[in-house]
């Protein structure tokens, strides 16, 4: 089973884990939101899969570009 990694694009913190582990996602659905500069961001799934892993806690900071979970297809 190939796993798809989800990234954030931009630097910021994690405001709220909006997908459970085993949830089915579509591609765009929001795995998480992060705050950036005071906006919400939505951090989507890239493709259609299952939620593998979450990476990341509320709260925690970010990095452009960093893992922050992993989809099964």
């Amino acid at each position: 089973m190939a796993t798809i990694d989800v990234k954030s694009e931009i630097a910021g913190r994690v405001w709220r884990i909006d997908a459970a582990i085993g949830e089915d996602l579509d591609e765009d659905d929001p795995v998480m939101t992060l705050e950036s500069m005071k906006m919400e961001i939505p951090v989507g799934a890239p493709r259609d899969g299952k939620v593998a892993e979450i990476l990341v806690a509320e709260g925690d900071p970010v990095a452009e570009g960093q893992v922050v979970a992993k989809l099964e297809e």
